[in-house]
């Protein structure tokens, strides 16, 4: 079944571009995000990269909502409807003890979505990421590489303009992690702008359109991806980018 594009799934402005101004955040006395300060614009795929504590899962949550910022702000550019026009799939993709169908309807009724029209996207989605044989089988059976599809389907059916996925293949062996990777880039072609973290620097030289680069959980650096792994300009990137751990 073909994907319908992006901009045929919307009847309302845009939410995008997304506006992270000087956001922090806080939790047992230590500030762990620190004046974040960026722009997420409609299109094209944008990694979070840096060393494990680097604040890229935060950052991601602040986004998404799940966490609120200390200081400073984060707006859409249409604030109504705002929460039900991006979504977020986890590292460890959180499966409901029903079949892999009934999690994505779930998602759907959770969304307000009519029961007459969730079980078409249900069949659409699943189709769409290669699990429409696996419908009536629990979804905590599946592999791993299928529990991560299924948890980027059942995002997919809600129509997000914006989709954030935090380390999605970190779990996964190279043949799983390539289709999630071919998955993503098939997501960008449709129109739908990807916000994602890794650490792996292979990962990110072959999706990223743009890097954001955090240390400590500063944003050091944001740049297009081919300046960015040409040159990086802060010392911090240029050592991880040599291997060299940096703390």
């Amino acid at each position: 079944m073909s994907a319908k594009p992006v901009s045929a799934m919307r009847d309302v402005s845009s939410i995008l571009p997304l506006t992270i101004d000087d956001a922090c955040f806080e939790a047992g006395g230590r500030r762990l995000v620190v004046g974040a300060r960026f722009t997420v614009p409609a299109g094209g795929l944008t990694v979070l990269l840096g060393p494990n504590g680097a604040g890229k899962s935060l950052t991601l949550r602040l986004c998404h909502g799940l966490l609120t910022p200390s200081a400073g702000s984060i707006r859409w550019a249409a604030q109504s409807g705002s929460a039900k026009r991006h979504a977020m799939v986890f590292q460890k993709p959180i499966m409901l003890r029903r079949s892999v169908a009934a999690n994505v309807a779930h998602a759907l009724a959770a969304a307000g979505i009519a029961r007459a029209e969730r079980v078409g996207r249900t069949q659409e989605a699943l189709a769409r990421f290669g699990l429409g044989g696996r419908a009536d089988q629990p979804a905590r059976l599946l592999s791993g590489g299928e529990q991560q599809r299924l948890a980027i389907a059942r995002a997919w059916s809600l129509r997000p303009e914006l989709l954030f996925l935090d380390e999605p293949t970190s779990q996964l062996d190279p043949a799983a992690t390539r289709q999630i990777e071919e998955l993503l880039a098939g997501l960008v072609a449709e129109g739908i702008t990807v916000m994602m973290s890794t650490h792996d620097l292979g990962q990110a030289k072959r999706l990223a359109d743009r890097v954001l680069f955090l240390h400590r959980g500063r944003l050091v650096e944001d740049a297009d991806a081919q300046t960015f792994f040409a040159g990086p300009a802060s010392a911090e990137a240029r050592a991880f980018l040599a291997g060299e751990l940096i703390w």
